[in-house]
């Protein structure tokens, strides 16, 4: 993905604020069919201004640890014509078992890429033409459309020729059960 860049602002030991961090996204997964592209992670923890570690240059799991956030952005390719569910559902498996979420795929019996995170998404759609899909609904985004992400199962599909590009904001959150 071109054009992805971050800036991190921080303190310097006279208290000036400076840019500490300009440049792409640390780490990257799963780019051969989009991929999540990792901005920033907190941990719910007291946030050092003046310490210039990039808290992005971690491995890349799906959600944010408890009481944390994940920022990054999120690619999505054309599914190409012709795979076999079987194959799609097997490369889904496989790439959410990357990202540590393989627990969080509970019902994918509407799409192969359906997952429910235990997190607040603020996602919002920045190119191409998506959908959002739930289990018993679907909508149809286009760039600038906002989705807030409540703890829902869901899945997201291009309905585009190019990638669509998202960017989001996972906040880990408590359910009423």
């Amino acid at each position: 993905m071109k054009n992805l860049r971050r800036i991190v602002t921080g303190h310097n030991e006279a208290g000036k604020s400076i840019i500490m961090i300009d440049g792409k996204p640390s780490r990257t997964i799963g780019e051969d069919v989009g991929g999540l592209f990792e901005i920033w992670n907190t941990d719910g923890k007291e946030i050092n201004s003046l310490s210039n570690k990039d808290l992005a240059d971690i491995d890349i799991i799906l959600s944010p640890i408890e009481n944390g956030t994940k920022f990054r952005y999120f690619a999505i390719h054309p599914t190409p014509d012709g795979i076999p569910k079987e194959k799609l559902e097997a490369a889904a498996a496989l790439a959410f078992e990357k990202i540590g979420a393989a627990h969080e795929r509970i019902d994918t019996s509407k799409h192969h890429a359906m997952h429910q995170t235990k997190t607040i998404d603020y996602i919002i759609l920045l190119e191409g033409d998506g959908t959002l899909l739930l289990d018993e609904d679907e909508v149809q985004l286009k760039p600038f459309n906002v989705v807030v992400q409540r703890g829902t199962n869901h899945a997201w599909v291009n309905n585009g020729t190019e990638p669509a590009l998202l960017i989001a904001v996972l906040i880990d959150s408590k359910f009423k059960e």
